[in-house]
């Protein structure tokens, strides 16, 4: 009985929240489309020390993972394997809606700068890729995508960036190329 309920419950943070490599956006005949057909490789090293802890979303590239996800959150740690523990959350519905969270592991890519990693929620089922695109130099924004430009996320440790601070991120999101009229602004309380 165990067994089945933690299978029910993966799958169920699965669906719900997806992790980190489900963005689409969808053409108007129902195919995926992509934001960017020339993704960039990532832009700097990152300190992996640095870049661990707790974002907010500030915006993304709609998804059926993240669907009726407001208040996305993601927190990075490492583990005692060497790996990174990701624990994506939200709240389902809407801000007062009920909280819903998914844990994953991380490995980096080797000779990426620790720049790019392979993610998983679901045991070996689900790898996707995060590239880590561009970021602040004192790790307060992150620009998250992967190679097919059909996920974006723009991460920030403020839970509501300024408006300054929102202006420079879209307009970084453009010069890497991505069509920022398809970017989501996630709603936080």
């Amino acid at each position: 009985m165990k067994i089945g309920r933690t299978l029910a419950y993966g799958a169920l943070a699965l669906i719900a929240i997806g992790g980190l490599g489900a963005c689409m956006a969808f053409s108007s005949n129902g195919a995926r489309k992509s934001g960017n057909e020339n993704v960039p490789e990532p832009m700097k090293a990152v300190d992996l020390d640095r870049y661990l802890g707790h974002w907010h979303e500030f915006a993304r590239y709609e998804n059926r993972f993240e669907r009726g996800c407001e208040a996305v959150t993601a927190n990075y740690a490492r583990r005692e394997d060497g790996l990174v523990s990701v624990i994506n959350g939200c709240h389902q519905g809407g801000l007062s809606g009920p909280y819903r969270s998914s844990e994953g592991r991380a490995k980096i890519v080797p000779g990426s700068n620790n720049a790019k990693l392979k993610v998983s929620f679901f045991g070996p089922f689900y790898v996707g890729d995060y590239w880590i695109l561009d970021h602040a130099d004192d790790y307060s924004w992150s620009i998250v995508g992967e190679p097919t430009g059909r996920y974006l996320w723009i991460l920030t440790r403020d839970r509501k960036p300024s408006a300054e601070m929102r202006r420079m991120l879209m307009e970084r999101t453009r010069a890497l190329g991505y069509d920022v009229t398809m970017l989501r602004e996630t709603q936080h309380r």
